[in-house]
Order: C-alpha cells, then structure tokens, then sequence
C-alpha cells in the first residue's frame, strides 16, 4: 500500500465515524508513526508503506477512533508555530489561547508570570516571541511542570523561563511584581465539557466549581496584588462568562474588559 491510498482509506474511514477534521487526523497519525513532518507525506505520496508501518498506523488509528485525542496518541500539539509535548497530565493547547500571547506581544513586558502552566504553551511562546522577557510560570502538578519544563528546554528558552510549583500565585513571593500575570485557569463547570475532553484531559485543569468560576474568584484578587503599576493581567474564559468575571474584575482593577476570539466569542479578560 501506499501512503496515498492508506490517507484516503483512512480519511473515509474516520469521516465515516463522525470526524469532522478526518484527512488532518489520518494525515497527522501517519506522519507520527513514520517519523517525519505531514506535508512530507504529500511529496511522498506515492512511496510504499512496509507491513509494520501499516499495522503500527492502524492500531493508532484505532486509539483515535475510540475518541482518545490524537494530541496525546502521538504526544505533540502545535501552539504559537512551536512544536509543544503533551500528555494525558496536561491540557491540549488550543488556538483560542493564542490570544493571550498575541497580547503579550502588543504590551512587551520585562517580567510575565503564568498562572497554572500546565504544558507551559504560554509561558514558553511568551519566551520565544519576547526575548527579552522573563517569564515565572506555575502549577500545583507536578507533573505538568515535567512536561512544561521539556517543552522549555526543547524551545531553548529553559533559561530565561522559572518553573514553581504550587495552588496559583502561592509560590509567588509577597514582594513580587510583574509587568504582565497571564492565565488559562480551570473554568468549566460540570457537564458542560465535550465527552472527549471530559473523558481523557485532566479535570484539574479543567473544571472550577458549579458554575465554573471557583478558580477566577481566587486569581483576579491575587493577581491585582503581584502586578507592577500600569501592569495587565490576560486571563481566558468561557464564552458565557463574560459578565460574571467582569463583575469579579471590576471592584479590583480601573479598567476591564473581555474580548472576543476569533470565532466572536467572548474570550479574553484583559485588566490592569
């Protein structure tokens, strides 16, 4: 067989099953398996598969189509064009929390920190794309830590990003002040996650309480405190907690705001 024909196969297949992105997700699992970048498969179309490739693919294939995210199946996520590891202990990077460091570029802070880390996508494209920053990230697992401190180190910025682990700011010193406290905390509230997400990503990253706020109402207060004057804080939210975390925000911070994603949606607190 070749590569050709086993993504069209496999494609139909899982579009068969109900997978809206099912050429990306067959694409992208063959790439793992033959350990190469997916639009080289396109150069390679024609190129014979051997048996043990084939089966290898199929038994990942497989994984997917019984809804394991191909995230963790192959153990990498793209986020902010930076190749980034992730496992079952950490939340997949999505492109809506790009956001936040496209932000963060806008503002150019010397000093960032990022709250509850988790694969340390923020922390680490903050790094890349701010070279002059320094980042102080954290999170109570640490496990997550593990994984964020790789993906540091592989980006080439472990020197210039702190790793602590601990419940939010509580490892930040009293005295401590940042230009920018940046956050992708926990704010589902239960059931409201998608069977996928629910069933394989981490619910301590994932969900806050009844109404998904429990984490926020801790953070924006702390956070107020560890800014530096004409500092900002960014933090994502649900789409339909806008006016909740603006009503959170306001009694600790002049200004506040919540802006939309890229689809429209309310997604982004930015405070200062």
């Amino acid at each position: 067989m070749i590569v050709r024909e086993l993504i069209q196969r496999s494609a139909s297949w899982l579009a068969d099953k109900g997978f809206d992105s099912a050429r990306l997700e067959a694409e992208l699992l063959l790439a793992h398996v033959l350990q190469t970048e997916r639009l080289r498969l396109y150069v390679d179309a024609d190129k014979p598969l051997q048996d043990a490739e084939v089966d290898s693919f199929r038994e990942l294939l497989k994984r997917r189509a019984r809804g394991e995210p191909s995230a963790y199946i192959t153990r990498a996520k793209e986020f902010y064009g930076i190749a980034f590891e992730v496992t079952p202990e950490v939340l997949i990077p999505r492109p809506e929390t790009e956001l936040i460091v496209d932000r963060a570029r806008t503002l150019k802070p010397a000093r960032i920190l990022d709250v509850g880390t988790g694969s340390g996508c923020i922390a680490v494209a903050c790094a890349v794309r701010l070279p002059a920053a320094a980042v102080v990230a954290t999170d109570i697992s640490p496990a997550a830590l593990a994984v964020a401190g790789r993906n540091a180190m592989g980006a080439g910025v472990s020197e210039r990003v702190e790793f602590r682990e601990g419940d939010l700011l509580e490892p930040i010193a009293e005295n401590e002040r940042f230009d920018l406290i940046v956050s992708n905390p926990p704010y589902v509230a239960p059931g409201a996650a998608l069977p996928e997400v629910d069933l394989h990503e981490p619910h301590q990253a994932l969900y806050a309480g009844a109404d998904g706020l429990d984490i926020l109402r801790r953070l924006i207060p702390a956070a107020r405190s560890h800014l530096a004057d004409g500092g900002t804080l960014l933090v994502e939210i649900g789409e339909d907690q806008a006016v909740a975390v603006l009503a959170l925000a306001r009694p600790h911070f002049a200004e506040a705001a919540v802006l939309p994603d890229l689809a429209g949606l309310p997604r982004l607190l930015v405070a200062s």
